[in-house]
């Protein structure tokens, strides 16, 4: 599999490229993206967070060209989706070095030979199996389970090997707190949202569903749904608001042929069909409440700790 890079997504400037930088600074023209590394005042301002923290790591790498990312800014130069704010640029660094913070970075220091550590166009980075272990074993296991399922669908490497992995590191910190997310990894969930609610519907006690289940004959006007719960006949649907923000054409079109969609698994049958988002996920009693509205029951008793640790990690995001 050939690997391609986040690209940054904005064009960077070293304090050495700019023309009397002090005085661009003060009219605003330029803003500081890391130390010594700028970018233009209305590229940065119209930069979504999650593009503004890729940026940050490529402004690093501007300065550093030989640093090792690690964790989050591994994560999101691999294309991943991450899950949480993201703090500081990771960067890796051996037992000799020490563990500090300065300047929006933080340096971590572990043992390489527990890590391969991929050259890619003369980028280092943790490999996307380490990348994925690393923040199971640190961040919450939605976050975790995020980045696993994600792991899965880019085919790298199978469900027990990444489990494997985690059990043979010699740090035996955060291992168990990984096994959660490694065990449930499903490459058939397509985003980072389809993979948070797989969590919550867990924690919230309701029974496992399966993933993109086909309803329809192959030869009819058949869907693939998110989630399917096969013993209620509930279908479910992740829908991200990016659907209907008029990026992708016509927000009523667009909210028309999700109805008719729903007529056709209703027809093909599905009992209901429930959507939600990710403003309902920031309130797990919200998506509780959708599935339960939709003919679900939970079959365990709920996690209240996780669900309060997944609203803290949601609301952080925002």
């Amino acid at each position: 599999m050939t690997s391609i890079l986040s690209a940054a997504p904005i064009p960077l400037l070293r304090a050495t490229d700019l023309t009397h930088s002090t005085r661009s600074i003060r009219r605003g023209e330029v803003v500081p993206v890391l130390r010594g590394v700028y970018a233009a005042a209305n590229d940065w301002h119209r930069l979504p967070r999650w593009e503004r923290d890729l940026a940050r790591v490529h402004a690093h790498l501007l300065r550093h060209p030989d640093a090792v990312l690690c964790l989050e800014s591994a994560a999101m130069m691999w294309g991943m989706p991450v899950v949480g704010p993201v703090e500081a640029v990771h960067v890796l660094a051996d037992d000799a070095a020490t563990s500090r913070r300065v300047t929006g970075v933080r340096v971590h220091t572990s043992a390489h030979a527990d890590r391969v550590v991929e050259d890619v166009s003369g980028v280092l980075l943790t490999s996307p199996a380490d990348t994925c272990i690393d923040i199971a074993r640190v961040r919450h296991p939605a976050a975790g389970l995020v980045m696993a399922d994600a792991t899965m669908r880019r085919g790298a490497v199978a469900p027990a090997v990444l489990a494997a992995l985690n059990e043979e590191r010699a740090s035996a910190r955060g291992r168990r707190r990984a096994r959660w997310a490694l065990q449930r990894a499903d490459g058939a969930a397509e985003s980072a949202l389809e993979s948070v609610s797989r969590a919550a519907s867990e924690w919230w006690g309701f029974p496992a569903p399966e993933l993109q289940h086909w309803i329809g004959s192959s030869d009819d006007e058949g869907d693939r749904t998110d989630m399917w719960w096969p013993g209620a006949r509930v279908a479910g649907e992740a829908d991200g608001h990016l659907k209907y923000d008029g990026r992708f054409g016509d927000p009523r079109a667009i909210l028309r042929a999700r109805e008719e969609r729903d007529r056709r698994l209703r027809r093909h049958g599905a009992r209901t069909v429930a959507h939600w988002s990710w403003a309902d996920l920031v309130d797990p009693s919200a998506f509780r409440d959708i599935l339960l509205s939709a003919g679900l029951a939970p079959d365990s008793p709920p996690d209240l700790s996780q669900l309060a640790g997944l609203r803290r990690l949601l609301r952080s995001d925002r």
